[in-house]
């Protein structure tokens, strides 16, 4: 009988899991062990890996090489409509990007060429990109590890509710900030929603100092949260709009911005020769294309199962006894559960993991990102992992 291999303790699986395969919900590695995948390439997959309509638009895929950003392309002038079509409607020019980390950037240049300033302002402890500008306007500490970033951006600390709002008014009160820039649900804060009043008034705050509104829906979009975008939440109409991630279901790299005209104008006329040498990239545009069409064509059902998973993730979770208290935020399925020590969250990442579960962790928050297809044959089983696991 040829003798049984040694399972890598826990605290050696981060570093051991070599990705072989993705599959709806599964991912498996180079061992031909499969996981239940909670993270989804943390909202990339947000329709399940491998999606069949956006899979054989890929094989389907006849066109050019490659486009020079110089030139015209068809497609792209589909997918910014499609896109634009899915957006609120004072959003209607799209600008080209590879991915979220150049979106962000791109909106804040565009948010300095329109406004004529040079200031930010950004939730503290959030994360935009891994741009300089992104982490300029990211947490604070990425100052402590990269000495030369973006100077004159403030960080306002979460939550935002009452204290935060006088802080902001006080700041932008300047008239110096180009731009306030947020994910309204921010997922990579351990899903952390705002007030509703708040952020609201965070948006009048914006339009009455002249500062633009910019959603940061890379991850927080498409479906994620229960609405198509986040801001949909909160009756928010910002004035530009970063989108990647989900926006061609895991099988391409793509970004974009979407904003007003005005900005577009501005772009236009004082952008200078701003362009992205992969910014959609042909092969990627056929995958967004498909993605998108078929989003706009099943999105009532998508958000009614995401709905009900939601509600089921929420029964379940408040179901499970952990060894301290713990707090649950959940919001569509976007997943947050803040078990209040960051050794422990990294401890239930491990044992999912060693069972057989992805999770991902932001601190003390054990974050679960589903599939928002994802059945509830397979979310009970990934959450009787959790449970032996915590």
């Amino acid at each position: 009988m040829p003798a049984r291999r040694r399972e890598p303790l826990a605290r050696e699986e981060p570093a051991e899991l070599q990705v072989a395969a993705t599959n709806g919900n599964i991912v498996t590695d180079s061992r031909g062990r499969k996981y239940i995948d909670f993270v989804m390439g943390w909202c990339v997959g947000n329709f399940g890996w491998r999606p069949a309509a956006i899979a054989k638009a890929i094989e389907r895929f006849k066109g050019p090489d490659y486009v020079y950003p110089g030139y015209a392309y068809a497609p792209w002038t589909e997918l910014a409509r499609l896109l634009a079509s899915l957006a609120p409607r004072p959003l209607t020019t799209c600008f080209r990007a590879t991915g979220g980390s150049e979106a962000v950037d791109l909106a804040l240049q565009a948010a300095m060429i329109h406004t004529g300033r040079r200031a930010f302002l950004s939730l503290e402890g959030s994360y935009h990109g891994n741009s300089l500008a992104g982490l300029s306007v990211g947490a604070s500490d990425n100052r402590e590890r990269i000495k030369n970033l973006l100077p004159h951006c403030g960080k306002i600390a979460p939550p935002l509710d009452a204290k935060a709002l006088r802080r902001v008014e006080q700041r932008l009160k300047r008239r110096d900030v180009a731009a306030f820039v947020m994910e309204p649900i921010s997922i990579n804060l351990g899903v952390l929603i705002p007030e509703k009043d708040a952020i609201r008034r965070v948006r009048d705050l914006c339009r009455r100092y002249g500062t633009l509104f910019v959603a940061d829906e890379v991850a927080c979009g498409f479906g994620r949260t229960g609405r198509l975008f986040a801001f949909e939440h909160f009756d928010l109409d910002p004035d530009m709009l970063c989108v990647a991630k989900a926006m061609s279901g895991g099988l391409a790299p793509i970004g974009a911005v979407i904003a007003t005209a005005p900005i577009a104008t501005s772009m236009e006329e004082n952008g200078g020769a701003f362009y992205s040498t992969y910014g959609w990239h042909p092969r990627s545009v056929a995958a967004a294309i498909a993605t998108l069409r078929d989003l706009k064509a099943n999105r009532p059902r998508l958000l009614a199962s995401v709905a009900e998973m939601s509600e089921y993730f929420r029964i379940r979770l408040l179901q499970l006894e952990f060894n301290r208290p713990a707090a649950v935020r959940i919001q569509g399925l976007a997943i947050g559960i803040d078990v209040g020590d960051e050794d422990y969250a990294d401890s239930i990442h491990d044992n999912c993991r060693r069972n057989g579960l992805l999770v991902s962790t932001e601190g003390s928050t054990v974050l679960l990102l589903p599939s928002l297809a994802i059945d509830k044959r397979t979310a009970a089983r990934g959450l009787d992992i959790l449970a032996r696991s915590i």
